[in-house]
């Protein structure tokens, strides 16, 4: 009994640690970032970029944007392969309430013109989707 309520447990873990994203973001606070790819994080429950943005005064600094899960984003047409280190992009999303230097990507342009959905993390996102990259 004991063994069968830990592996219960266990295996809810990765849900609660899911999130809405009127949680961590603000809708009200769209932004757009123009920087290179340091890492990609391919993991659930979501795909994480980071990069290195060059602000108006020449000042360096690193965030992290938020995708949605791989297997959204591989139906998507998006893989890491897509996106690999010293890659320039543009990304627009949404800041972290927090004040951190972490959003919330809602699309991302790559050097060669194609611009791809980043997928939002659910209830209360703009545009939320249907899990499909359409609004509902």
């Amino acid at each position: 009994m004991k063994t069968t309520l830990c592996l219960l447990m266990l295996s809810a873990w990765p849900l609660a640690a899911h999130h809405a994203f009127a949680a961590e973001f603000d809708a009200n606070k769209p932004v757009t970032l123009r920087g290179t790819v340091t890492d990609m994080e391919w993991i659930n429950p979501h795909a994480w970029i980071h990069l290195e943005v060059t602000e108006d005064n020449g000042t360096v600094t690193k965030w992290m944007v938020e995708g949605g899960s791989p297997n959204i984003l591989a139906r998507r047409g998006f893989t890491k392969a897509s996106l690999p280190k010293g890659t320039k992009v543009v990304i627009q999303g949404y800041l972290s309430k927090d004040g951190s230097r972490r959003a919330n990507g809602g699309s991302i342009s790559l050097p060669d013109g194609t611009k791809l959905f980043l997928g939002s993390s659910g209830t209360g996102a703009p545009l939320d989707t249907n899990g499909e990259g359409k609004g509902k």
